[in-house]
């Protein structure tokens, strides 16, 4: 992901206009952990790795009952990775996102299909362009319910969906650490460099294949 977006700002003069608009304020509603409600409505949160964190937020952000959306990294060893260290493959984290949600508004069953609907789970190798096991999609579940929910749907997918092997594993939620500032609703904070690397990775196309089917 780091290097396609490196190549995306060097395209001449469109990526030279997609700087000059993302430098633009921006004053859309954040998604981010500082403006939850209290603690006292009894929200839950729920772990997804589907690849480029940025990508991930979105569909979840727009689903009624979801109350936040936070990138960041989990299941690797070490404490308080860096994007930097994690891009690199070498702290065994993946990119995920952590979503918050009211469950008498939105099912954890509800958060798994719009999960897997927005992932490649026949991709053992990673998530579209972005290859390496920091990019492998994973369900992280934090109770023998979300296990029990996310093995299920995973079993219905290759039985039924695909009729082949899910590579998407289901995995016990382990500490999740917050991605830097900069990449928290990146899609909303630079919607024109996002749009350049979501199209630019192929991962609409490669969801289109998938599941446009029928």
């Amino acid at each position: 992901m780091r290097i396609i977006r490196t190549l995306l700002v060097g395209l001449g003069l469109l990526a030279s206009a997609a700087l000059l608009w993302d430098a633009l304020p921006f004053y859309a509603p954040t998604s981010s952990a500082a403006q939850l409600p209290a603690a006292s409505q009894n929200l839950a949160t729920a772990t997804f790795a589907g690849g480029c964190f940025w990508c991930m937020e979105p569909p979840f952000d727009h689903l009624e009952g979801v109350v936040a959306t936070t990138s960041g990294y989990t299941g690797g060893t070490q404490e308080n990775p860096t994007y930097d260290q994690v891009s690199a493959g070498t702290t065994g984290h993946v990119e995920a996102v952590q979503v918050t949600y009211d469950p008498a508004q939105v099912s954890y069953a509800q958060l798994l299909e719009v999960f897997w609907q927005n992932v490649d789970p026949l991709d053992d190798t990673g998530q579209f362009c972005d290859k390496g096991s920091q990019y492998r999609s994973a369900i992280f579940a934090a109770t023998a319910a979300e296990q029990q929910l996310a093995e299920q749907s995973k079993q219905s997918l290759a039985t039924k969906q695909f009729k082949s092997p899910v590579a998407t594993e289901v995995r016990p939620a382990q500490t999740f650490y917050p991605a830097e500032e900069y990449h928290q609703d990146y899609y909303l904070k630079h919607p024109v460099r996002y749009k350049f690397y979501r199209n630019a990775c192929g991962r609409d196309r490669r969801l289109s294949e998938l599941w446009d089917q029928g």
